[in-house]
């Protein structure tokens, strides 16, 4: 009899990502009034790294950058906001981690919800992904329900791939 598998991943498109920031540099630099803050937005390897005049401004690209994000269909779970420091010249700096693939405790703790509620499937922590197999298509079904259910109380954007 086959089996059916797929891999639990957490991840994002970093072209939607370079995009969402492109637009928000544009909308920045429109506004009338954060025109003249000097706001500067840098895409890092793994995080962004907002420099602004003031508290007021950083909130309000904080804004811009959430609802560009959300409207280019990527989840604000991905992003993970330190506490904003104060650097020379009265200016303001952020970063703004970026949260990619499923650490080892998250994957534990996937794991177990999957394994206390279904026992007909099993799951395996590869890397930064969860390997889940089953006989049934409609067991799988059920795991990535369960996942979406949970999606909240996990903190990360969730993604169903490689589904066979």
């Amino acid at each position: 009899m086959a089996t059916y598998s797929f891999d639990v991943v957490s991840d994002f498109d970093r072209q939607e990502l370079v995009n969402t920031l492109d637009q928000v540099r544009r909308d920045v630099g429109q506004r009338y009034d954060l025109k003249d803050s000097n706001t500067e937005i840098e895409l890092e390897e793994a995080a962004v790294v907002i420099t602004t005049a003031s508290d007021m401004t950083l909130q309000a690209v904080e804004d811009v950058l959430r609802a560009k994000a959300t409207k280019r269909n990527l989840s604000l779970k991905i992003f993970d906001f330190q506490t904003p420091e104060a650097v020379g010249g009265n200016r303001v700096k952020q970063v703004v981690q970026l949260k990619k693939g499923l650490s080892q405790e998250l994957a534990k703790k996937m794991s177990k919800i999957v394994r206390d509620e279904l026992k007909k499937v099993t799951v395996a922590i590869q890397g930064e992904s969860l390997r889940v197999t089953g006989k049934s298509k409609d067991d799988l079904q059920q795991v990535i329900q369960l996942l979406r259910s949970k999606e909240d109380e996990l903190d990360v954007p969730l993604q169903f791939e490689n589904y066979r």
